[in-house]
């Protein structure tokens, strides 16, 4: 089993964390030599081109808890976006882990999401479900590209109306099975249609 961060209590954490990039395979720090104590500092990604939803709701609320550490001075974070051969490129932050020797505040802001992340993988679930939602919309647009064709004068948000009706008769459906949001079969699709009263091309 792979030890993590938020495995650790907040003092290990610190010790295991700082400089840790100096350890990453084929990579250089472009700001290492602009900060003096670049060897204090972690590396730490939040999400990637590829990411799920469930990425990239947690990398949304880790954003709002380090922003307020960005707009200080002398700053403990740093955001990171770099290329990356396999996804394309991943973004985080570089984090300064201690101070005069003591661990930040954002150091210790980072461990406590990366604790929470331990006992419960997802920090916003309000986030998360409307993430959930919204591809969801996407995907039964997608979804009936051939079949609302067969259709005439779909109305306005016609997506939203065929949600809630598979939500009520056939929430399989429309239900969340590879982290990117529920996918609606055609078949499901033309009995919506058919249902709400949309009008068929003769």
């Amino acid at each position: 089993m792979t030890t993590t961060i938020g495995d650790l209590d907040l003092e290990s954490a610190a010790k295991e964390a700082a400089g840790n990039w100096q350890h990453f395979d084929s990579f250089s720090w472009h700001r290492s030599n602009e900060v003096e104590d670049a060897d204090v500092w972690t590396f730490v990604y939040t999400n990637h081109r590829d990411s799920g939803l469930l990425d990239q709701s947690n990398a949304e609320a880790i954003s709002e808890a380090m922003e307020p550490f960005l707009d200080q001075e002398p700053c403990d974070v740093m955001e990171e976006h770099h290329n990356h051969w396999a996804v394309g490129w991943v973004d985080g932050y570089a984090i300064r882990v201690f101070r005069d020797g003591q661990i930040t505040e954002a150091f210790r802001t980072w461990h406590d999401l990366q604790a929470r992340m331990n006992d419960y993988p997802l920090l916003n679930e309000e986030g998360y479900s409307a993430r959930e939602h919204e591809a969801t919309l996407e995907n039964i647009i997608d979804a009936a590209w051939r079949v609302k064709h067969e259709y005439d004068d779909l109305p306005e948000q016609w997506e939203s109306e065929v949600f809630s009706w598979l939500w009520d008769h056939d929430q399989g459906e429309i239900e969340n099975t590879d982290d990117r949001g529920g996918y609606p079969s055609e078949e499901s699709l033309r009995q919506a249609f058919d249902a709400l009263g949309y009008e068929k091309i003769e």
